[in-house]
């Protein structure tokens, strides 16, 4: 088996398959060891994630990082001062006390906290309009390259190898489901091949002719000099992201590391990095991010009195809804992903967990749609739609997501006949798997548009309308978005098997004979 990418996700998939007794298995790496965007990466971890499932997989993710640095000996870095979430208007306030429930039901430990606290605990917060937040127990950072390599010397002592400076440069499935990968130093035959290439995953993808929809995106940060109120204080502060501002903060040894999600986003190398992309920075661009570096430093006001001692503008993956790519790649054998990963320090504990789980046993142990390569058809790798719906992401990542709610980008994608008709008839459209599919509609009321809510929307009566109308008369669906099957093979003689009366439609009743429809004897299946 072999595994292509070295950062933190390929790494943690080395480690998790030895650790279920896979230990003929190689990781080839083009470079070093963290030689993507894990080496610039901030390295912040959490557990809360909208997902509850991938949720309760990151906390898998931090529990694991001590465990690793026994097996290893390699010191991860590890801080874990936690961190708070903040509500600056009503609407958020009452979205983080929904939230503190759910992560309530899974003990993760998350409680809500007044503005007195977080000013308290973190006194560089501006407490103006600050309603409260809600904490996080087990938020903080890790060193990038310590944890990487702490991931891939458990795995070697475990058995496994580590190719470093050797780059894949073509893949060639064999009938018997197997794989050959020409690299630098020659050729390979693998059982199974791991895409977590990372910045390179699209193109990796290709030489096995599927398109992944991933795209890598700039992403800034700044470290600030030492603040004289960290060089004093004995612990460390606690992380601050502030949601209605688009930034996070945590202590960077006795300065901050503020982060930036901008508005205006900015696309790098949508097909991938070149091959030869070293260990490389962007250039910052401080024009573009303006608008959220002075809400940060309204919000975070000693920063203006401090100098910036770095700029980092680095390219992480993004998908189109922000979550990895992982399991097996429908139509291939032995062909599995794990990229796409944008929260690697998150959630790289826990793709490995979950990518081995389903190799091992064929089933990944959690429900882990939200992470699954098989949500996403061809058409999200459609290049308009892969960046209309990755900024759209990036865009909204401290947004608040409403039940319900139908996002515009990279829409319409695709349409049924009848688009046009149900559309003009006052049709409301959700969207599954990239086709409009008619929600509810509101005829006579052109101008409508529903509102999110945690609570009822403003369509509520007119979906009970419909419902009402369903129960008391009769309703029409649009199944347009199932899947259909055509169904063919050789035929047998007439009579040579007969149908069941109870599911045969030729039959007139329970009391009928069974009729004489072919049966097929072999079947062919296709979508």
């Amino acid at each position: 088996m072999v595994i292509i990418g070295g950062g933190i996700v390929g790494c943690s998939v080395l480690y998790h398959l030895t650790r279920r007794g896979w230990t003929d298995i190689a990781l080839i790496e083009r470079a070093e060891l963290t030689a993507g965007s894990t080496w610039h990466a901030a390295a912040g971890f959490h557990v809360l994630n909208e997902d509850p499932n991938v949720a309760a997989l990151q906390s898998y993710t931090i529990k694991l990082y001590q465990q690793i640095e026994q097996e290893s000996g390699q010191n991860v870095g590890m801080h874990m001062p936690g961190g708070y979430s903040l509500a600056t208007t009503p609407a958020r306030w009452e979205w983080l006390k929904a939230e503190a429930a759910i992560y309530e039901t899974l003990g993760i430990g998350a409680r809500l906290a007044s503005a007195e606290e977080i000013v308290a605990a973190c006194p560089i917060v501006e407490p103006t309009g600050l309603l409260g937040g809600l904490f996080d127990p087990h938020e903080g950072a890790v060193d990038p390259h310590g944890a990487t390599h702490a991931f891939a010397g458990a795995a070697r002592k475990r058995g496994a190898e580590v190719i470093l400076r050797n780059r894949v440069l073509a893949l060639t499935a064999l009938p018997n489901g197997h794989w050959r990968l020409d690299t630098e130093h020659g050729a390979v035959t693998a059982e199974h091949v791991i895409n977590a290439a990372g910045l390179w995953a699209r193109r990796v993808g290709h030489m096995a002719g599927v398109d992944l929809p991933l795209t890598p995106m700039q992403h800034h940060y700044l470290i600030t000099e030492d603040l004289p109120e960290l060089v004093a204080r004995k612990d460390e502060m606690p992380c601050v992201t502030d949601l209605e501002g688009f930034t996070y903060l945590q202590q960077e040894r006795k300065g901050i590391l503020l982060g930036i999600y901008e508005r205006n986003p900015k696309h790098w190398k949508t097909e991938g990095a070149e091959w030869d992309y070293g260990m490389e920075l962007i250039p910052e661009e401080i024009e573009r991010i303006g608008a959220e570096l002075s809400i940060g430093f309204a919000r975070f006001p000693r920063l203006q009195d401090i100098g910036i001692r770095k700029w980092v503008n680095g390219a992480f993956t993004f998908t189109p809804d922000g979550n990895p790519l992982v399991g097996p790649v429908p139509g291939l054998r032995n062909y599995w992903t794990a990229c796409g990963c944008m929260s690697g320090f998150s959630q790289g504990g826990a793709i490995g967990l979950v990518l081995a789980n389903w190799m091992v046993d064929g089933d990944p142990g959690a429900d882990i749609f939200g992470m699954d390569v098989a949500r996403y058809g061809s058409f999200a790798s459609n290049n308009r739609y892969l960046r209309d719906m990755t900024a759209q992401f990036y865009a909204r990542r401290f947004v608040m997501a409403y039940p319900n709610e139908e996002l515009p980008a990279g829409r319409p994608l695709k349409m049924t006949p009848s688009y046009d008709a149900q559309k003009a008839a006052g049709a409301h459209f959700g969207v599954v798997w990239g086709m409009e599919s008619p929600q509810f509609f509101a005829p006579g009321q052109p101008d409508f548009v529903e509102a999110p809510s945690l609570r009822r929307s403003n369509a509520h009566a007119i979906v009970a309308a419909e419902v009402a109308a369903t129960r008391s008369a009769a309703g029409l669906l649009d199944t347009s978005v199932y899947a259909r099957y055509e169904i063919s093979g050789q035929a047998l003689q007439p009579g040579s098997i007969s149908c069941s009366p109870i599911l045969c439609r030729r039959s007139a009743g329970s009391g009928s004979r069974p009729c004489s429809r072919p049966r097929a004897s072999s079947w062919a299946i296709s979508p």
